[in-house]
């Protein structure tokens, strides 16, 4: 037998190919038909899971994001607020000094009163100087108490005033931006107390 005998011919080997691919796929056919679909349900159902579950994990990722976003804002905002309140806070020991000052009986003497006046328009001066800057005075004579922004030191009887009002401010209080720096401290009025008889 000759060399070229030995050789296969190419049609063959291309039928060859040919009928082993006819057999593989009858193998994979000999799946009944609910079995492949119960096979690609399975499939199907894992991958929508694998889907439901990075889609969870984006949306909360996402909410996260968002979240650490509006911190870091509010945390700017607050800190753009409230930068000057241990400031504030220092300034205030100043304005009561005034204010002690202002409360000493006026002198007739002309250079008293003069000194008096220059100690007046300076606490004028600070008080305007801190409102440009948002610290604001809180001065509720006349006003209900508060216990959020006002503290009571002393109750009196008062005919004039309502029960629970402010009758006298003590020493004056002061918000930054609307946060209470210091409570006023105030003369809270109260009902007479209704009078005993103490005839036998």
């Amino acid at each position: 037998m000759s060399n070229n005998e030995d050789l296969q011919n190419p049609e063959d080997i291309v039928e060859d190919i040919a009928t082993q691919n006819q057999e593989e796929s009858l193998e994979e056919s000999s799946l009944s038909f609910e079995q492949q679909v119960e096979a690609l349900t399975g499939q199907l159902d894992k991958l929508q899971l694998e889907v439901d579950t990075h889609k969870d994990t984006a949306v909360r990722a996402k909410a996260e994001s968002e979240n650490i976003r509006r911190r870091a804002e509010r945390e700017i905002s607050n800190a753009s607020k409230f930068a000057l309140e241990k400031f504030a806070r220092e300034i205030l020991s100043v304005v009561d000094s005034l204010e002690k000052a202002l409360e000493l009986p006026a002198d007739e003497d002309g250079q008293v009163k003069a000194t008096r006046e220059g100690v007046e328009l300076t606490y004028k001066l600070l008080v305007a100087t801190l409102e440009k800057f948002s610290i604001q005075q809180i001065s509720p004579v006349g006003e209900s108490f508060n216990p959020e922004v006002h503290e009571a030191m002393v109750m009196q009887e008062s005919d004039e005033h309502e029960p629970n009002s402010v009758m006298n401010v003590i020493q004056m209080g002061y918000s930054l931006n609307g946060r209470l720096i210091r409570p006023a401290r105030v003369i809270v009025a109260k009902g007479k107390s209704p009078e005993i008889d103490q005839k036998a």
